[in-house]
Order: structure tokens, then sequence, then C-alpha cells
């Protein structure tokens, strides 16, 4: 008997307070890169310190990620939905109001670690609450967090430019946060499904394919170069092109921009192409695009480079994401998914630090090589295993 046909989307008050907190989310962790500039002089930081807020950042995105579903099984997904949208913004608050490297370190770890908690509650409740149809709910949700994302460094820029300073576009974010609660406090959360039986979680220590490996290669690579650049981006603006900081922090718009653009469009052409022909696609974009942003002599083709390889950049975490879900057997899935997690959690961990202490000893734009090196091997990384997938389907047909 078929199935019967899955109910159509529709998007309820949950759904849209859904959305508006990852976009919420998304705007204060994409705010940290423009704002650096402006705390580096003002706090007298070299690359090295500058990039430990990142690192702060990202190492709270893996605790919460390691004990998220312990936290969620313990406490319920309301309590962790809106405590978590609330420490985010109670680490906002002490980013701003402190004013030694030890302090807005701290703050960027407090906001990083609630945030994500809130990211994973989120997603899950999304899926829950759309079923077959939760592919549609967390493809807007994520386009709106790259929407309100790009409009992080228009504000860090403007804010600045018109003397309200860097730290009122932390503040918006806290104000947002604080009306969404206002609004959507009643709002109900979706039931949390019933735990997996022991015997369910039994194939968590399965190994994982070679195929996925390289997908796992891909992710962490290609992270690494999009934090990089959301990172340092306005610093190489700055430093490398010639641009004056706050034209510098708001022109990293551009990217968030491309990022937006890249992510509706491969929603699109995912439905019409397979990852095969995608993903060599999206990674030869973000390459082509990235060399002029680092080597071009003129600020137009700088930017025109950097635009180019947002689009690129942005479907590459989503279609690998896909293929490595695809490159395993259905009852490794959680293995698989927290895996892939990890790569990511470690790309934003480590290499955007990395690249600030190489800046400080041989300046950014030597530093950035790094970034191109990353693209070139996830080139080679996605042609091997695009052949891997091949041979893998041939020794299934044949069989």
């Amino acid at each position: 008997m078929a199935a019967p046909p899955a109910p159509p989307f529709q998007r309820d008050r949950f759904t849209w307070l859904a959305y508006l907190m990852l976009a919420y989310f998304a705007y204060q962790q994409a705010a940290l890169g423009p704002l650096m500039p402006f705390l580096r002089d003002e706090l007298r930081l070299n690359y090295t310190v500058s990039g430990l807020h990142l690192s702060a950042f990202a190492l709270g995105m893996t605790l919460a990620g390691m004990v998220g579903d312990q936290v969620l099984r313990r406490w319920g997904r309301r309590p962790v939905f809106w405590g978590g949208g609330a420490g985010m913004a109670l680490g906002a608050l002490a980013f701003v109001l402190g004013h030694h490297p030890a302090l807005t370190i701290a703050a960027a770890l407090l906001m990083g670690a609630p945030g994500t908690l809130l990211m994973i509650t989120i997603q899950a409740a999304l899926s829950d609450r759309h079923g077959p149809r939760r592919a549609v709910a967390l493809t807007e949700a994520n386009i709106a967090a790259s929407l309100s994302a790009g409009l992080a460094p228009v504000c860090v820029g403007n804010l600045q430019r018109v003397g309200i300073g860097w730290r009122g576009a932390l503040l918006l974010g806290v104000l947002a946060w604080a009306a969404l609660t206002w609004r959507g406090w009643r709002t109900v959360l979706p039931a949390q499904r019933a735990a997996l039986s022991p015997a369910q979680r039994t194939d968590s220590t399965a190994r994982l394919p070679t195929l996925f490996w390289a997908y796992w290669l891909v992710v962490f690579l290609s992270v690494s170069v999009e934090w990089s650049t959301i990172f340092w981006g306005a610093d190489f603006l700055e430093t490398s092109v010639g641009l004056r900081k706050v034209d510098a922090a708001t022109l990293m718009s551009v990217f968030f921009g491309a990022i937006l653009l890249g992510r509706i469009l491969g929603s699109r052409l995912a439905r019409r192409l397979p990852l095969s022909t995608l993903l060599p696609g999206a990674i030869l974009l973000a390459l082509g695009g990235f060399l002029p942003f680092w080597l071009a002599p003129a600020a137009p083709l700088n930017v025109g480079g950097l635009f180019v390889a947002g689009l690129g950049i942005a479907n590459l975490f989503p279609l690998t994401l896909a293929a490595a879900s695809g490159s395993v057997a259905p009852h490794q899935a959680d293995a698989a998914s927290s895996r892939i997690t990890l790569s990511a959690g470690l790309a934003i961990l480590i290499t955007p630090q990395v690249l600030g202490t190489l800046a400080d000893h041989t300046g950014i734009k030597a530093a950035y090589a790094v970034a191109a090196v990353f693209l070139a091997v996830a080139t080679g990384a996605i042609v091997a295993a695009n052949r891997l997938a091949r041979r893998g389907a041939s020794v299934h047909n044949r069989l």
C-alpha cells in the first residue's frame, strides 16, 4: 500500500517564533567578526588574542553540542528554549560591558553555549512539528538566519559611523530577544518524542564508511574557510585592501548577502541536479571567488571576489551534510550527525585562531594562504568522494 501523501506545509505561531529566534542567534554570532577591528583597537589586542573570542564562542558551541540531548532530556524544551536565548542575551550584555579581553572572551563563551542550546532546541522542535515537511522548515529557518547574519556587519559599521558605536549592534540583538520573549512567551512548543530504547542506541559504535570520512574532511575544510572569512574578512579588507575600518566592516555584508543568495539558489538546484554535480560546482565557485578576494590589486575586484566566494561557500556545508548522511546506513544516522557536528565545531574552534596567530607573525594577507590551501584540498576530497560514491554504486548495482 502506498504511503499517504504528506500534509501541506503550514507555518504556525511556533514556526515563526523559531525562525525569528534562530535569526537572533545567527545575528549575535555573526556580529563578532565585524566588530573585532574596533575591539582590537580599543583594547589594543593582537590577532591571537582577538581570535580567542571566536574560539571561546566555538568552545561554547562544542560543549553545548556534547550535552545538548542530555540537557533537553533533563529540563525539557521550553526551559532550554527560553533559557538558551536569555543566556545568549546575558553574554552579549557582558561583552558590551567588558573592557578587558578576559571579560570579553568569557562573554563570548557565555554567548556560545546557551545560544547553541537554543539552536539545538529549535532544530529538533521544528523537525518534530513538521514531520515529513521538516526539510522545508529547516531550510526556511536557515534562510532567515542567513538574512539576519547579513544585517550584522551593516549594523556594526553604520552604528559606529554615526557615533553610537559597535556595542549598539549587540544591544540591538538583546532588544530583539526581549521583544520576541514578550510576544512569544505563551507559545506552545512541540512535545519531545519518546526516548530511544537501549537496543536502538547500540548502533552508535558502528564503523562509518570511508566515503563518510571524505565528506567529514570537506565539512572541516569548508567551515574553516567560511569562518575564517567571517571573522577576519573585515580586518583583511582594512589592512590588506586599504579600506577604511567602517567601510571594511560594512562591506562584509556582501559576503553574508552572497551566503543568503547562494542558499536560496542552492535549495532550488538541489531539486534538479545530483549532489555529485552540485558539490564540485560549489567548491570551484568558492575557489574561483576566493583567489581574487585574496590576491586582486583593486578593491572592487577584492569585494567582487568576496561575493563570488560567498555564493560557493554558502552551499558547501548543507550539500556535504546531505551527501554524508546519504553515505551511511540508516541505523548510523545518529553517529554520522554527531561526527559532522564535531567536524564543524572543531573547524570554528581551531582554524580562525590558527590564522590569527599566523597573521601576527606574517601579516593577514600571507595568513590567508591557509584558506586557499584548505579550498584546494577540499576540491581534491570532493573529487575523491565522488569516485568512491560511483564505485560503491557500481558494486551495489552488480549485486
